[in-house]
């Protein structure tokens, strides 16, 4: 498949295309607390000449308990807006752990009916093991007119989860690690239950990906779904701990061509809350 603008494209491509005055590039580094690290300190102190800072924890709904849940349509129109994001630009996000955070964003996009927007396979540790050029100034910014039309049908609520899981009707795919997907490993956040949403299956996210972070080939990721047993003739949910690494998920499934799949935001931060909503271990 290549470079595909709506889904992934490499270092190269974006190196190519970096002067084009359509192209819009986005930092959407986040890490997990345990990782150390502070997105926005290295997007100012490093970053592809360019681009922008998307705050994925800021760029949310604010009315939620539950981190970094996709924000009101008004909210994101607003945050690009301000971002000089708008109708007719080619977008790119990329993450400094290469291919991590980058697919949420990308996921989120296609939420608010936007498809001309790819993640940078291999992202920022590529991009500089390559040598190619980086920056530290603050892009000029100037307002861009965006028009969002939300796809409902790209994401998941817990009762939707709860009944799909019920009723067996969907193929769900939980991101997370084995260990957590068994129930054998604690749950990164505090209070959550430890197993995995009754009839998930598993599929790590970082299986999807190479030893250098970048998405596996389309022949790769297919042979991992059919060895797994995952059935992809029923729709498809994708979850994970908070939402973000599902998205890695919806993007391999992307590329090999299913258009059937959603993600659960809430994810494990939601449903490993609530006693009421049943969990199964092993």
């Amino acid at each position: 498949m290549g470079d595909d603008p709506k889904t992934l494209v490499s270092t190269q491509w974006l190196a190519d295309h970096l002067k084009n005055p359509d192209l819009r590039v986005l930092d959407a580094s986040w890490y997990l607390p345990d990782m150390n690290r502070n997105a926005r300190a290295e997007y100012d102190a490093s970053h592809i000449p360019g681009a922008r800072f998307f705050d994925i924890n800021e760029i949310s709904d604010a009315r939620s308990a539950l981190p970094h849940m996709a924000p009101p349509v008004e909210k994101f129109m607003s945050r690009m807006r301000a971002m000089g994001v708008g109708d007719g630009h080619q977008v790119v996000v990329y993450d400094g752990s290469g291919l991590f955070s980058a697919a949420r964003v990308w996921w989120l996009f296609r939420l608010m009916g936007k498809t001309d927007v790819a993640v940078l396979d291999g992202g920022y540790p590529k991009w500089v093991a390559e040598g190619r050029s980086v920056e530290d100034l603050p892009p000029v910014l100037k307002e861009r007119h965006i028009t969002v039309q939300r796809q409902a049908q790209l994401v998941r609520d817990v009762t939707q989860v709860a009944a799909a899981s019920k009723l067996g009707d969907h193929t769900m795919l939980d991101a997370r690690g084995p260990a957590r997907f068994k129930g054998s490993a604690p749950e990164p956040r505090e209070g959550l239950r430890a197993g995995h949403i009754p009839g998930s299956k598993n599929i790590y996210y970082r299986d999807v990906l190479t030893m250098d972070h970048t998405m596996k080939s389309e022949q790769q990721l297919r042979d991992l779904f059919h060895d797994a047993g995952i059935d992809l003739t029923k729709p498809v949910i994708t979850t994970c701990g908070s939402g973000v690494t599902a998205a890695i998920l919806n993007l391999a499934l992307e590329r090999i061509g299913n258009r059937n799949h959603a993600l659960y935001d809430g994810s494990w931060a939601e449903w490993g809350q609530f006693d009421q909503l049943a969990v199964e271990k092993g």
